[in-house]
């Protein structure tokens, strides 16, 4: 009588049809700093300039 329960209960366990899913992992490209480029437009200051507020 107890195999047929633990049979039971196993074929209920391995036919219910849950998934089990892993902790996801997302990728995202590097993003690279160009000194100079802020948001995409040139920033240049010619040397001394910033000293002077000029920049």
């Amino acid at each position: 009588m107890k195999l047929k329960i633990a049979a039971i209960l196993c074929a209920a366990v391995f036919l219910n049809g849950c998934e089990i899913i892993g902790p996801g992992v997302k990728l995202e490209p590097a993003k690279v700093r160009i000194p100079g480029v802020v948001g995409g437009h040139q920033k240049h200051c010619p040397p001394g300039q910033a000293k002077k507020g000029n920049c």
